[in-house]
């Protein structure tokens, strides 16, 4: 079991918030944002890459699968309050598809968050991936001892505006 306490320290979620996961399973992580969005009356959808299933009975979410990692994942314009790529950013063939998706997903000053064992991103790539695609105030965080974690916002009238 992972201490989660400094990554949910990360989240303020408000009543009615939307949160997506995409990633490759679901684990602690998973079920924290699941209970968070329960516990304020939220939506948490989760998105999961591969030919496997998951086991979702303790998870409250609305899933969707999918087996191709070129294929995109699937969510409402300005729908959601935070996007977590969870060890899925370094295995998609179209990293720039994630981004731009994760960016037309997010409402105004919503975050994205990229985690990923340590050691397997190039953080210094990825943070000016994230800048190219016009998130803003990229930073790395010590939030689960495990992971590399790169958080960035979504800013109201930046870039590629709303």
């Amino acid at each position: 079991m992972v201490d989660l306490e400094h990554f949910r320290a990360i989240f303020k979620p408000l009543p009615g918030n939307h949160y997506l996961e995409v990633s490759t399973t679901t684990d602690e992580i998973t079920k924290l944002f699941s209970d968070m969005m329960q516990g304020v009356g939220g939506e948490f959808n989760l998105a999961l890459y591969g030919k496997n299933k998951q086991n979702l009975h303790a998870i409250n979410a609305r899933v969707q699968y999918i087996d191709d990692f070129k294929a995109p994942f699937r969510a409402l314009p300005r729908d959601h309050d935070a996007v977590l790529l969870k060890d899925i950013f370094h295995l998609h063939q179209n990293q720039e598809m994630m981004l731009k998706l994760s960016y037309l997903t997010l409402a105004n000053t919503a975050n994205i968050i990229i985690m990923e064992k340590k050691g397997i991103l190039d953080i210094d790539k990825v943070v000016k991936q994230l800048e190219d695609f016009e998130f803003r105030a990229p930073n790395t965080i010590e939030a689960v001892e495990r992971y590399d974690l790169l958080i960035a916002k979504k800013m109201h009238m930046w870039g590629n505006g709303l």
